[in-house]
């Protein structure tokens, strides 16, 4: 068998989820023994024997499978249409919108917690409806690609058996659960740790720095940012893609609790700060609150191929997501400083 070795530029990846989603596709062909995808060089390499197609038809075949996670691959980046090398530019015109769109949504939300509504801001912790938005923006950014690639993928396997509903329901009560159950967990280990003051603030200032590179990648206009981006180990992630192939009665519930564990930057900013709650049910309702609000866009992929980066507007989505979440990372920062004595009480609520 002749091993042949091919490197293609990849277009539409915007984080470590998107890396590990597309190896995983791509070791789905027979003829592929190995495949290496890089964030910060925008490149996938594979080696595997491809007979006597040419490079731009494995091309052409590993888009296809790629497309619809919103990934396509190209010979030495030239778009094949137009003849013209493909490149990534970023797009200054949306915060036309975007910035006002997000003043707004500030505001929206300031008047509800002025009246009660909710409590968005804290200057002593995040909120569950703080935790909520987050789990929103999660799910609609491409942090969320590998969880909503591998949901799809599990329910490609079951629908050939004819069993399309239950293992959907399955995915999600395991995911409820498990993001209650082990937020919980965190946050009773916190409890062994009694962070101090200090220690408060260097766990907030974490979370903060971790949500400020969420945000500035959400915007889409900083590539180098995407190598500061936060993962959970490789090998770990790997393992835990493994558990969707398995086709078993159990097997979707297993897929819905490791999700805890997947690479998402947003997750593990929350799971951050419920180390800090120092609390099973607080630790256990944040991460729960944040579960419930990836849950909608989440459950809208189980039964269709919804993608926000398809439409048109994602642009402006993103950058919307991205002022908010960067925002939420400054209120952090600032509320830190404050518990500590360095800065006085700056917003009053």
């Amino acid at each position: 068998m002749s091993q042949q070795k091919y490197q293609f530029h990849i277009h539409g990846m915007h984080c470590k989820s998107c890396v590990l989603l597309t190896e995983n596709e791509l070791k789905e062909f027979p003829y592929i023994s190995i495949v290496k995808a890089s964030l910060k060089s925008n490149l996938v390499e594979v080696i595997g024997d491809f007979g006597d197609k040419t490079v731009e038809q494995v091309a052409e075949e590993l888009t296809a499978v790629l497309k619809p996670h919103g990934y396509t691959l190209s010979v030495d980046g030239i778009n094949k249409e137009t003849g013209e090398k493909i490149v990534k530019k970023a797009n200054w015109g949306e915060f036309k919108i975007a910035i006002p769109v997000t003043i707004l949504f500030v505001i929206f939300y300031v008047l509800l917690q002025k009246i009660g509504l909710v409590n968005l801001v804290n200057i002593s912790k995040v909120s569950y409806s703080t935790a909520f938005i987050i789990g929103i923006i999660a799910s609609l950014s491409s942090c969320m690609a590998v969880v909503g690639g591998l949901l799809l993928s599990m329910s490609a396997s079951f629908a050939k058996d004819g069993n399309s509903v239950k293992p959907q329901l399955m995915f999600h009560i395991g995911r409820i659960i498990s993001f209650f159950v082990l937020g919980g967990v965190i946050g009773a280990i916190g409890s062994v740790f009694q962070l101090n003051g200090i220690g408060m603030f260097v766990l907030s200032f974490v979370i903060a720095v971790v949500m400020l590179i969420l945000g500035i990648n959400l915007l889409d206009v900083f590539p180098s940012a995407k190598r500061f981006q936060p993962g959970m180990p490789k090998f770990l992630s790997k393992q835990t893609m493994g558990i969707s192939k398995l086709n078993h009665t159990l097997t979707p519930l297993f897929v819905g609790i490791v999700t805890f564990f997947l690479p998402c930057g947003f997750t593990q900013a929350m799971q951050i700060y419920t180390l800090s709650t120092a609390n099973f049910m607080e630790g256990g309702l944040i991460m729960l609150s944040f579960a419930l609000g990836t849950l909608p866009v989440l459950a809208l992929i189980s039964f269709s191929s919804l993608s926000i980066g398809k439409s048109p507007k994602a642009g402006i989505f993103f950058k919307v997501a991205g002022l908010v979440v960067i925002l939420f990372a400054i209120f952090n920062l600032i509320n830190a400083l404050v518990v500590i004595n360095i800065l006085p009480p700056i917003f009053g609520f």
